[in-house]
Formats: structure tokens, C-alpha cells, sequence
């Protein structure tokens, strides 16, 4: 078998010396502040992860990628690496123009020299792309609501890769990876793409794959994006420390991949092999359901479980990498050891564990068993995620003005505080009007920045174990759901909609404002002038006509309980 995958690959850096010189040339240029995604497609970029991409793609490219999952040239290639732009930057630069990117400390990471600016279809991007332009699916939300309008394309020219100050020993370039493997007379490699703590299924399943394709292992988890909820990169990074001991010697290594996943499926393996390639291995596991998101909108998975697997077999002599089949693995019982679930034979006892019970064990304190994970690993997970009941979490209030959400907001706080255990705050629309957000007018624009303002000290409250309680109105769908991502990052969100019709809320109108909308002196009033869109699955929904706030607040406090987030004594 040929060495090459172990010789050196192109970078997009220049040497040291024209580095320094062209930092200072690219100060003077219009440069663009790179989001935390572009970061991790730039690092790739520049370092050959994405070898053969010279630079964010052109639009040619781009279509080309979207419509058939190749580069121009014919080049496989299956996922958009797009330069996405405000519009406002987009028209200050001309085709042909150098532009400086910038991480956000400001340092100049490369430049690029713009070869093509376009307005793509993004709903087609979404179709082809992830299969279906549906917003349950993060990418698809992020194409739509984070992502520029525009797009930009062009080589890239790298001065320096963006700086990690974590795990620092543990982050290899595709080349460093090569000589490494080099040195340690490793020829073939099989790589496990993992973005979740490694339990024991795991490891016997990549020991067991390396064992048979007779290769050495390389356990390379994304630390750069994942999907939202998922375990952070710190915590996971310890949990795969923990389990590198539980290996043979000098057979497995790890490696962490900045890598910005997409969630795509089968088009993502596609684009995990050609990625693995490019670091120096021979073989990849490809797993039940590879980088599927979850359920879509009408509660079904967005991909078959074997989708990815054939889409690769499909492509593997292009990609240059051999495909492992994920063999699932179960316990059983009576030989206390873990076997390939096609192998077992009829009365035996199988036990297992799935992911969304071992979060509720974690979320409850309960004990999760040896033989489904490593102590190490659950204690690491255990110090992250403690049980629900000590964990910060964020009530959200959301109604009508005069829905009587302030009022419950406090009623709820002191019964909150009357219990104790944790600070409780609460963000109420008015102080923080006073204190966060005297500036802003009543725009929706200004009430979108209100409430992001809002949920963003509240997920700090939730992430240092504390209580939030916000009661703004929040008219739109689109920022409470981004609110809630930001929360959900850090503990639990619990969205209360008080219901309380309009003509009820008017009828009380404590503060004359819906008098004054009525007659025209207050523009973009919710509920009159502007709307209000009421969520369709709160975790609660009261409605204050005629109840007192006695019982609306004991609603929520229920609610809690019963989401487990406040335990008895």
C-alpha cells in the first residue's frame, strides 16, 4: 500500500517572513470580523483540512457544490464553504478587492481576494443541501436567521491560524498529524468522528473496528461547532481523556478537529471522510444516523439511519478512504461483556441505555451503571451537568401589556426565594428598560435587541446556577426561539404564555397605553398597531381572567416541580 496519505498536503499559508510583512499591507484594508463558524471553515482552510479548497467558494463552485455535490472541475466536494456577509459590507467591496478577515479580537487571521459576491437562494441551498428547507433543522435556522445575505468567494492567502488557548497539545494540522503517524510507523488509520462523551459502547465498538481493519485508531471529536445542547468541548474533552487509558498502549491516539459541523447527514459523512483524508487516515467509522440533527418539524428524523452509510459506499473509492461499518453495540448481561447486536442470540438479556436516559439520570442525580459507562466519564459529566434541582434555569414570561405577566413574574420570585437554594432575579420589562436598555425606542428592531439583552443576562444567571425570571412581552416567535437557544446552552427554559385575551388586557389597561394606541399617539403597539404571535408550545399557559395571581404563580411553581427543577426537601 502506497504511503501518500502520510506525505505533507497543501496549506494556504504564506512563510513566516512574508507574514509579517503582509499583516502590516493588510491593515490598511477593509477587513470583515469573522463569525465563530467562518473561524473554524477558515482554520480548515488555511491549514488543508479542506484540501483542495483554495479559498471560500466562488459562485460557480457553489451551485455546483449545492446542486450536485461537486466543485466545478468535477472535484467531489459536498458542503457550501461560503464567506456569508452583511449586505451594508457586500456593497462596499468591488470584485477583484483584497479584504482582511479578522477573528474577534481584531487580529488578521488571511486575506482574501474577492473573485465573485452573489445572493444565494437559500431556501434551495436548504432542499439540497440538508434535504429539506425546514427550520427545525440548526443549519437550515442558522441559513435564515444568523446567516449575511450575501456571499462572498475568492482564494485565501493565510497569515497566521486563528489561536486556541485550550487543550493546545491536543490540536493537530492535517500535516502534523501525517508526521506524527509518520514517525510511529502508522499506515493505517481508522478515524471515529464523535461530537458526545465516549461510554463504553463506544469504546468497544472503535477498539473492535480498529482491531478488524487491522489499523490504529484515531479518535478525532469536533471541538470547533456542534448542535446546540450538546455537551460543551471542555467537559467532553476530559470524559475522552479519561477513556484513552482503557486502550491498548501506543495503538490509539487523539486528536481534537476544529471543525464547524453542519449536522447534513449523509452529505456530512461525505465531507467527514474527504476531511479525514486530508489528515493522514485510511479508514472511517461511520455511524447509525451520521450528523443527523433530531427530529424535523413534524417529529420524524430528517435522515434514515443508514443514509449516510450508503451515500458513502456510494463515494468511498473517490473520497481515498475505506468505510467502517458502525457495528451497534449492546451488553449482555449473562456474559457481562458487549457484542455486536447482529450477533446475539434469542434469550439472552440485553440491557441498554439511550442518550435520553442518561440525561434524565444525570438530570436527576440517578445512578448510571459501570457497565454502561467509565466513572471517570460520569463524574466528569456529573461536575458539568449536576441534577436539575441544582442547576440554573430561566422562567419566561410572555403576554400582552396588562396580561398580568409582572405580577405573577413576582409572585413567582418570592416563592422562589421563600424555598431558597439559589439566587432568583428577575428581569422585569421595565427595570431593564432603566438599566440595560435606556437608549432603545419601542422600534421592533429595539424591541428585538431588548429581549436579546434580556436573554442574554439571563443565560449567564442560568449558567452560574442561578434563577432567571424575565416578563417582557416578546412579541416574535423568531427571538423568543433565539432566546431560548441561548438559555438552553446553560440549564432549562421554561416559557409561561399568560393568555389573557386582549379585551381582558384592555379592559384593565392599568397604564393608559392602550388608550393612547387607540388614538394613534403610540406607534407599534403590540396587540394593536403591531402583532403579537403566541407560542404554539409553551411549557405552560395561564390565563389571568378572573384567577387570582395566588394560583397562576402556583401553576408555574407545579410546573417546575414537575420539569424537576425544584425538589423536595
Amino acid at each position: 500500500m502506497s504511503i501518500s496519505n502520510l506525505a505533507p498536503i497543501p496549506e494556504l499559508y504564506v512563510s513566516h517572513e512574508s507574514a509579517q510583512k503582509l499583516k502590516v499591507e493588510a491593515g490598511d484594508l477593509p477587513s470583515w470580523d469573522l463569525t465563530p463558524r467562518q473561524i473554524c471553515d477558515l482554520e480548515l482552510l488555511m491549514n488543508g483540512g479542506f484540501n483542495p479548497l483554495k479559498g471560500f467558494l466562488d459562485q460557480a463552485d457553489y451551485d455546483s457544490v449545492v446542486e450536485r455535490m461537486r466543485l466545478e472541475d468535477g472535484t467531489l466536494w459536498p458542503m457550501p464553504v461560503t464567506l456569508d456577509v452583511s449586505t451594508e459590507f457586500a456593497d462596499k467591496i468591488e470584485i477583484g478587492q483584497d479584504i482582511a478577515l479578522r477573528d474577534q479580537e481584531g487580529v488578521i487571521l488571511a486575506t482574501m481576494t474577492v473573485t465573485s459576491r452573489w445572493e444565494p437562494d437559500k431556501h434551495r441551498e436548504a432542499e439540497k443541501v440538508f434535504g429539506a428547507d425546514d427550520l427545525a433543522h440548526p443549519a437550515v435556522y442558522y441559513l435564515h436567521h444568523t446567516a449575511g445575505r450575501i456571499y462572498l468567494g475568492g482564494p485565501v492567502t493565510g497569515i497566521q491560524p486563528p489561536v486556541h488557548y485550550d487543550f493546545r497539545a491536543r490540536r493537530d494540522t492535517p500535516n502534523e498529524l501525517r508526521a506524527y503517524f509518520r514517525k510511529l510507523g502508522w499506515r493505517r488509520i481508522v478515524a471515529f468522528q464523535t461530537r458526545n462523551p465516549l461510554h463504553r459502547a463506544h469504546q468497544e465498538l472503535t477498539f473492535r473496528a480498529a482491531k478488524e481493519a487491522q489499523a490504529n485508531l484515531l479518535i478525532h471529536p469536533v471541538v470547533g461547532m456542534t448542535k446546540p445542547g450538546d455537551v460543551d468541548h471542555f467537559t467532553r474533552v476530559r470524559c475522552y481523556e479519561a477513556v484513552l487509558d482503557k486502550y491498548p498502549q501506543a495503538t490509539t491516539t487523539m486528536s481534537l478537529l476544529n471543525l464547524a459541523m453542519r449536522m447534513a447527514g449523509p452529505r456530512e459523512a461525505v465531507w467527514h471522510g474527504l476531511i479525514r483524508k486530508n489528515h493522514g487516515c485510511t479508514h472511517f467509522i461511520v455511524g447509525r444516523d451520521h450528523a443527523g440533527p433530531g427530529k424535523n418539524s413534524a417529529g420524524e428524523d430528517f435522515y434514515g439511519p443508514y443514509d449516510a452509510q450508503e451515500l458513502f459506499r456510494q463515494y468511498q473509492d473517490e473520497i481515498g478512504i475505506e468505510m467502517v461499518d458502525f457495528r451497534h453495540m449492546v451488553y449482555v448481561q449473562e456474559r457481562a461483556q458487549y457484542e455486536p447486536a447482529d450477533e446475539i442470540e434469542e434469550g439472552v438479556t440485553v440491557l441498554n441505555i439511550s442518550g435520553t436516559e442518561l440525561r434524565r439520570r444525570l438530570a436527576e442525580g440517578l445512578e448510571i451503571p459501570e457497565w454502561f459507562s467509565f466513572p471517570e466519564v460520569v463524574a466528569e459529566l456529573r461536575k458539568t451537568r449536576p441534577a436539575r434541582s441544582k442547576q440554573g434555569f430561566t422562567v419566561f414570561f410572555t403576554g400582552l401589556s396588562g396580561s398580568g405577566k409582572s405580577t405573577i413574574a413576582n409572585a413567582v420570585m418570592v416563592k422562589l426565594m421563600e424555598m431558597g437554594g439559589r439566587p432568583v432575579t428577575l428581569l422585569d420589562g421595565d427595570v431593564v428598560r432603566k438599566h440595560l436598555s435606556s437608549e432603545l425606542g419601542f422600534s421592533k428592531e429595539h424591541r428585538d435587541i431588548n429581549i436579546r439583552r434580556i436573554g442574554y443576562v439571563a443565560s449567564e444567571i442560568t449558567k452560574n446556577g442561578g434563577i432567571a425570571i424575565c416578563a417582557p412581552i416578546a412579541p416574535y416567535s423568531a427571538t423568543r426561539r433565539g432566546v431560548r437557544e441561548m438559555i438552553e446552552a446553560y440549564g432549562a427554559f421554561c416559557e409561561v404564555h399568560v393568555a389573557t385575551p386582549l379585551e381582558e388586557c384592555e379592559a384593565r389597561d392599568r397604564k393608559g397605553l392602550y388608550k393612547l394606541a387607540r388614538e394613534g399617539k403610540i406607534k407599534e403597539f403590540t396587540g394593536i398597531s403591531d402583532p403579537y404571535e403566541a407560542p404554539e408550545t409553551p411549557e405552560l399557559r395561564v390565563d389571568t381572567t378572573g384567577i387570582d395571581v395566588d394560583n397562576c404563580a402556583q401553576q408555574v411553581i407545579l410546573k417546575l416541580e414537575q420539569m424537576g427543577l425544584i425538589a423536595g426537601r
